[in-house]
């Protein structure tokens, strides 16, 4: 069985792949100063939860984007499955050319995205990821990444209007408005929040599409995807489990 671990700097997302298929899967929280034996803990408890044997993971690819975990998460590696991980990143062929300035540049998890959609779907499109940061990220009609762009994430957004309006209250975020026109402060802000950040994904979409001059597929994915998913205009489909199968597909390629 292949473990595979997106970090984040919000979340941690692990999977567990058999066969071409994701079986299990899990999100915890990211904690920058974890050490290997707090990661073994926890990853421990969650396979022994789902019934499997630590013994039972053969192989073990990770995407990182917080630098002081990826040094954690090989000694991990090493000292609770005794195997050598893959780590996403440069000369790792995941056969996906990056048309990008400086190619180290592109955050792992952005690149591995990008290669499970156009194996998907094998057609030019874009891919909104709702993470700590809302990023987009553009593949060409012939598989190759091109580029995209980056948005404060909706979490932190929120953080920051609740730490700087002192007579704002925290709300549920995630709570559909009944109307667009609120009546109170709460329906209010969440008028802002979901219908803000629908309106801000179609409005990168589209002139993104109006720059590429094709009919983009546009594909979500990302712990907070599904709530804007159901209010946005221009997404077409909802890959929550997209970030695993593409650690999945480019182990299978470096193999």
């Amino acid at each position: 069985m292949l473990l595979c671990i997106d970090v984040g700097n919000t979340n941690i997302v692990l999977g567990i792949a058999n066969q071409d298929k994701i079986l299990k899967h899990w999100r915890i929280r990211t904690e920058k100063e974890a050490t290997f034996d707090e990661m073994g803990i926890t990853v421990g408890d969650l396979l022994r939860s789902s019934g499997i044997r630590m013994e039972e993971i053969t192989d073990i690819i990770i995407s990182c984007v917080v630098p002081s975990l990826l040094n954690v998460l090989e000694e991990f590696s090493h000292r609770y499955f005794r195997i050598r991980p893959v780590i996403v990143g440069p000369g790792l062929k995941t056969g996906m050319p990056i048309q990008y300035d400086n190619p180290k540049e592109v955050g792992a998890d952005r690149l591995v995205n990008a290669v499970a959609a156009y194996e998907k779907y094998h057609t030019a499109l874009i891919v909104v990821d709702f993470g700590t940061a809302t990023t987009f990220d553009c593949v060409s009609k012939d598989g190759s990444y091109i580029g995209g762009a980056i948005a404060p994430g909706i979490i932190i957004s929120c953080e920051a209007l609740f730490e700087k309006a002192s007579k704002l209250p925290r709300v549920e975020i995630f709570t559909r408005p009944k109307n667009v026109i609120a009546k109170d402060t709460i329906n209010a802000m969440n008028v802002g929040i979901i219908y803000g950040y629908a309106g801000l994904v179609d409005g990168i979409v589209n002139r993104i599409k109006k720059e590429m001059g094709l009919e983009l597929k546009v594909i979500a994915t990302g712990g907070i995807a599904p709530f804007i998913y159901k209010e946005s205009e221009s997404i077409d489909h909802l890959e929550e489990d997209l970030t695993l199968e593409g650690l999945m597909i480019i182990h299978k390629r470096n193999r």
